[in-house]
């Protein structure tokens, strides 16, 4: 039988569910069953093998995300799992892992910190430790196989004010589309082997 695996999204304006939908093309490419879906439409995950969730980063990573892993944390936990990512800005850390678990970077992200030895509040905040390490924190029984952070794209007119406050106060980012689709394509080729969707 063949192997099956979702990849659900929850998306702000809609640039992250593009980046699922080329994410899921890549794995169908492996020859894998996909099943592509919004995060609040999925309820059951028994058909699955492995599960691929993505969000974007906005006051932390997308509440609806997290909402969702916390909901299917057992479920999870007995599956392969990998998380996406996007953001407009990543602090340069060296940092390709945490806790064991291999990071993705998209080479156009990262920014040098003005100052290495003294990160600058939005610097500190927008870290692969910072951005991955409270979602591992709230989910502790899953552990997934993969994560990747992509540039994501960002137009101030589709945040709510409170989130349009944060990213030019705090982040400090200009809009723009930041998203890579080599890299996210590149990433997504890999997911069937390392998802254990494919026998070697």
């Amino acid at each position: 039988m063949d192997k099956k695996c979702l990849v659900a999204y929850a998306t702000n304006s809609g640039s992250t569910q593009e980046v699922a939908e080329a994410v899921a093309e890549e794995v169908r490419k492996g020859g894998v069953v996909v099943d592509l879906r919004l995060l609040d439409e999925v309820d059951d995950l028994s058909p699955y093998n492995a599960v691929v969730i993505g969000a974007p980063m906005i006051l932390g990573w997308h509440r609806g995300a997290v909402k969702f892993l916390k909901k299917h944390q057992q479920a999870l936990s007995q599956r392969q799992v990998a998380y996406f990512m996007t953001a407009m800005s990543l602090t340069k850390t060296g940092e390709s892992q945490l806790n064991g678990i291999p990071v993705m970077i998209d080479p156009n992200l990262p920014k040098e910190p003005v100052n290495p030895g003294r990160l600058s509040l939005s610097e500190k905040y927008a870290t692969v430790r910072r951005y991955l390490g409270s979602v591992l924190k709230s989910v502790p029984k899953v552990k997934p196989v993969s994560v990747a952070l992509f540039g994501g794209k960002l137009e101030y007119f589709r945040l709510k004010l409170f989130q349009m406050l944060f990213v030019m106060l705090i982040i400090r980012v200009q809009p723009g589309d930041r998203r890579n689709w080599p890299a996210i394509r590149e990433w997504a080729v890999n997911l069937p082997r390392n998802l254990e969707l494919i026998d070697e």
